[in-house]
């Protein structure tokens, strides 16, 4: 039996492009809101990024099940009367235009705010409303670069991107967190409110513990691939069959475990640059080269074997295809016009079990019926 969608009956209007909004508005509709997805008529350049989910774009796809399609001009007059009776009806108004664009067109948050009192908007921008970046064109690897993101991530070669939107997807769940926020308090309040989020504060946000080591210490941290800039022995290692393991030791007790059942060296936890974390850190280069040597000796089963027997956290590196096949991995089915498509999903297991997904629009697939519900 489907999940409950707690959120039925609400009428989100999105005018919304690429990916930071489009995340949050999919997540509203997952939860049974009625969402009204505005695109210009040429559609949301996110159509375009790719063709690889059955000649349909993966980010298309994937965030944007669930909500209708409707294109408008908000130049042209008739257009434009048409958002005002759409946002006069709606619960929440999510726009990720340039800063100022909507104010311009007359749609501005605060004034749509007067207009609608129990009306929640949520303007989503790159860098904020204000201050000199206001202006910048923003996508997520630019912020990815601006917000200090690529400087830690990568091999000590140089910086480098995280492989998918981080900044995007971010900024997506900061809004739709605020959202759900704000009709709570609706509900006690009776008013709407004003929410503002950019895909920089929330890559910043994410940022702090990097951002306080290095007010801490003067020293940015280090580009390590995939190891940890604080904790060692914690990175990955080779098995004799090449197959890289990724290992994390957490604390001191593990450290031993990972000695005596691992290395089968009880004793080596007492020997210097192995002694606490803060040496194995400071000694890596030795640490991580002295353990590597014994991972180079087993095969991947093995490794597994006495891992666990150890009581050691540990995962294999896997690619896509490790992924797809992965035990762990649960994966939903989403219409579209070029039929079923498989997507992971969604993240949360509620206990009246699994929402069904809506499908997911062609372009202006709506607009029709849209026109003549919202009609003068």
């Amino acid at each position: 039996m489907p999940g409950s969608k707690p959120l039925e009956g609400l009428l989100v209007v999105s005018m919304e492009q690429a990916v930071a909004a489009p995340y949050c508005a999919s997540r509203l509709a997952d939860a049974g809101a009625r969402v009204i997805k505005i695109e210009r008529p040429e559609g949301d350049f996110a159509r375009a990024y790719d063709a690889a989910a059955q000649g349909l774009s993966t980010y298309f796809v994937w965030l944007n099940r669930g909500k209708e399609s409707l294109c408008l001009d908000i130049k042209a007059p008739d257009d434009k009367a048409l958002l005002e009776r759409l946002v006069a009806r709606a619960d929440v108004f999510i726009q990720n235009l340039a800063p100022g664009a909507m104010a311009r067109a007359g749609f501005g948050s605060a004034a749509l705010r007067e207009r609608h009192p129990r009306l929640i908007t949520v303007d989503i921008s790159g860098y904020g409303e204000e201050g000199e970046y206001a202006k910048m064109k923003a996508y997520d690897l630019l912020v990815q670069a601006e917000s200090g993101l690529a400087s830690i991530t990568g091999r000590a070669e140089g910086p480098g991107r995280v492989g998918v939107s981080a900044c995007d997807i971010a900024c997506g769940m900061h809004a739709h967190a605020a959202v759900l926020e704000a009709l709570i308090e609706r509900g006690i309040t009776g008013r709407g409110k004003g929410i503002a989020v950019s895909l920089f504060d929330g890559m910043a946000d994410w940022m702090t513990v990097p951002l306080l080591q290095y007010e801490g210490t003067g020293r940015n941290p280090p580009r390590i691939g995939l190891a940890h800039p604080s904790i060692c022995p914690y990175g990955a290692f080779e098995t004799a069959g090449g197959v890289p393991v990724l290992i994390s030791i957490q604390n001191e007790r593990e450290w031993a475990n990972f000695c005596t059942h691992f290395l089968e060296e009880p004793e080596l936890p007492q020997r210097e640059g192995f002694r606490s974390n803060n040496e194995r850190v400071a000694h890596r280069p030795m640490v991580d080269a002295y353990i590597a040597r014994t991972f180079a000796t087993l095969d991947r089963a093995t490794c597994a074997e006495k891992l666990q027997r150890a009581s050691i956290a540990f995962g294999f590196v896997n690619d896509c295809e490790g992924l797809r096949t992965h035990p762990a991995f649960r994966r939903v089915t989403v219409e579209t016009e070029a039929g079923p498509i498989g997507i992971g999903a969604p993240p949360a297991r509620l206990s009246d079990g699994a929402r069904s997904l809506g499908p997911v629009p062609s372009l202006g697939q709506h607009s029709a019926a849209i026109r003549a519900e919202f009609a003068a």
